[in-house]
């Protein structure tokens, strides 16, 4: 069975690459530019060194935290008036059941075939953290992606002021080293900050719509065949902007950038929006 938290390679690169971009935002970017004896450079090397740490802190809680377990005794209840959707296989329409695991299906839960069980809100399996995104992790890992790329894009704007306001002289007596790590670093940034930035509007728009990505493909097909029969498809874990917001972020608002994740259930049954029909 695949062990979360045990170093792989993609997560070696990950730390290599924080590791690179921090060595170089601070003693050649910020030396560069404004010194680091100097106010403005301390103030940006106190920033950048906060962000770079919470950004450890949290890949490294995504990496160990485990994603959330189904029970082995959980069975459905059909008869429970509380959960007004039991999800269904596609074919034969009987309860999801995991032939693999051997034991029934939660709402959401998928098996993830590299960790082989099954992951309670499975959003998918990252390669970069060894790890799957699910129901107990899925807070903390989009909190690193923020933090990830907020370092990105204060060190690209250390790095472009720095080029912006080298000094000529200083430039000719410079070796070659110097302008290798600008190279190096310019190259990284900008392919780190666009990629990070993608997948952080990917997880804003899933938020804000209380889908996983499995969902959301799962969605597109519904739509379709919804579509096809004149019906409107509607996620019905869809509960409003904020709402979606708050069940995976927390209700109060200043503990959303925090590696913390006590707002969270069990994972076993979710509000939809037909609680409120009932």
């Amino acid at each position: 069975m695949h062990q979360r938290g045990t170093i792989s390679l993609p997560i070696i690169v990950v730390l290599c690459a924080i590791g690179f971009i921090y060595y170089t935002t601070v003693f050649v970017f910020i030396e560069d530019w404004f010194g680091l004896k100097t106010s403005q450079g301390l103030m940006n090397v106190v920033g950048f060194t906060t962000m770079a740490l919470m950004c450890l802190l949290t890949y490294g809680i995504a990496i160990v935290k485990d994603p959330g377990q189904v029970p082995e005794t959980f069975v459905p209840d059909i008869e429970d008036s509380e959960t007004p959707i039991h999800e269904i296989k596609r074919k034969g329409g009987d309860l999801r059941f995991c032939q693999k695991c051997s034991h029934y299906k939660p709402p959401r839960a998928h098996h993830c075939r590299v960790c082989k069980r099954c992951v309670l809100r499975m959003d998918h399996h990252c390669i970069w953290i060894n790890n799957c995104v699910g129901h107990a992790n899925y807070k903390i890992f989009f909190v690193f992606v923020v933090y990830a790329v907020s370092a990105c894009i204060h060190s690209l704007v250390l790095f472009v002021g720095s080029i912006l306001h080298d000094d000529p002289e200083v430039e000719e007596q410079s070796d070659g080293s110097s302008r290798l790590y600008y190279i190096i670093s310019g190259l990284l940034l900008v392919s780190i900050t666009m990629a990070l930035s993608i997948l952080l509007g990917w997880h804003i728009y899933l938020t804000l719509r209380n889908k996983t990505t499995i969902e959301y493909h799962e969605g597109v097909r519904a739509m379709w065949l919804a579509k096809k029969v004149g019906n409107i498809y509607r996620h019905p874990y869809d509960i409003g902007p904020y709402e979606n917001l708050t069940s995976v972020l927390g209700p109060n608002i200043f503990t959303w950038v925090c590696p913390t994740s006590s707002h969270i259930g069990p994972g076993l049954r979710f509000q939809t929006a037909y609680d409120n029909t009932q």
